[in-house]
């Protein structure tokens, strides 16, 4: 029993215990390990059975392997702006800036429905040959940009679809579309990312420390919104980005007007949001909004950031302390990495790859 209990994380009762021991002896999935089960159901499944330094662990987009629960390791960086970035033997199309001047969204989803080919192949031929899931090789794509072009000295522009809104808009839905896959399929193909929410726009300099304020209401909601309104609403994109700045003096990944009462309330947004990389940690480090690395990893979390991209240390794993200051929940917690693991089993990819057809793509170098 107690061996037991020690994979289990928990104290578990005598029915409880008869139950997991025949499941064990007979081989029989438990729920989280079945497929015919909903996302949900699974990911509520697991969450019953990890302890909190797990969750914590699971909400990084490093996210370790946790064995003795067969979960395997996660990385949720990859980029794919025009073609998989950061992999040989791949298609390398034309950047975004020129995808925009061809005004043709179905050449656009045509792109990104190869791009997700060549990502499943790559993905699959890399797992099969042991060399597992890493980082700019995953089934996580931080794509697209749709952040608005205005500033020609802005050196990501090239990545985005230009300034304007209804093209962005167009161009982007088409890129989660081909990205993901039909919305009707069991597995999604890739998880796509609209990025970086929101009024983000260079320059790159200043990114970290910047303060946007009394920005124009209507330019905010004719402008800035609504291509992520789009990505959101129609195209069901799986992942939204939020930016480094501050809007209006809080953190994009530590506003609760961003993430909860424009995303969730007003878009419905069911989805899982992550931070730009480092944006966690500049909320005591650049923007001096938090003290220390414990609290802003709770202020993320109560704003609504569900994963937490970082360099090196994560400070999200500073997330159990939090718990024990009384600075968040652990029922708070749990509500991000929920949404976090629906997305890990809408790909697939805890699954047999016989199982989803996305899996079947044929490799050739």
């Amino acid at each position: 029993m107690k061996s037991l209990e020690r994979r289990h994380g928990k104290k578990i009762s005598g029915i409880a215990m008869v139950f997991c021991m025949a499941t064990v002896l007979l081989g029989q999935p438990l729920p989280y390990q079945n497929p015919e089960k909903s996302s949900e159901e699974r990911a509520n499944d697991l969450l019953a059975r990890l302890t909190l330094e797990e969750k914590a662990a699971l909400l990084c987009d490093v996210s370790e392997a946790i064995p003795r629960l067969g979960v395997k390791n996660f990385n949720w960086w990859s980029e794919a702006l025009h073609g998989l970035a950061n992999n040989d033997s791949v298609t390398v199309f034309p950047e975004p800036i020129g995808m925009a001047a061809s005004f043709d969204d179905e050449l656009v989803y045509q792109i990104f429905s190869a791009t997700s080919d060549e990502t499943r192949a790559k993905y699959h031929q890399a797992v099969r040959s042991g060399q597992g899931n890493k980082r700019f090789l995953s089934l996580s794509v931080w794509t697209p940009n749709i952040n608005i072009f205005r500033d020609p000295r802005w050196g990501r522009g090239q990545e985005t679809y230009g300034e304007d809104p209804f093209l962005m808009s167009r161009m982007g839905v088409a890129v989660v579309k081909g990205l993901q896959g039909p919305a009707d399929a069991k597995y999604r193909k890739l998880l796509a990312c609209a990025k970086h929410y929101a009024v983000h726009s260079g320059p790159e300099w200043s990114r970290h420390v910047i303060n946007i304020q009394d920005i124009d209401p209507r330019d905010l909601w004719e402008t800035y919104l609504p291509a992520f309104k789009a990505l959101v609403q129609e195209a069901g994109v799986r992942q939204v980005m939020c930016a480094y700045q501050r809007l209006d003096d809080e953190p994009c990944c530590g506003s609760t007007r961003l993430l909860q009462k424009i995303l969730r309330e007003q878009w419905n947004y069911p989805y899982l949001v992550v931070s730009d990389c480092g944006a966690i940690a500049d909320f005591y480090t650049s923007h001096k909004v938090s003290s220390d690395a414990v609290h802003a990893a709770a202020k993320g979390v109560l704003a609504g950031t569900d994963l937490e991209c970082q360099w090196t240390d994560h400070t999200y794993k500073k997330l159990p302390e939090a718990v024990a200051r009384g600075l968040v929940t652990e029922e708070e917690i749990d509500a991000r990495l929920k949404r976090v693991l629906i997305g890990r089993f809408d790909l697939g990819e805890m699954d047999d790859e016989a199982l989803v057809p996305w899996a079947k793509h044929p490799y050739r170098s």
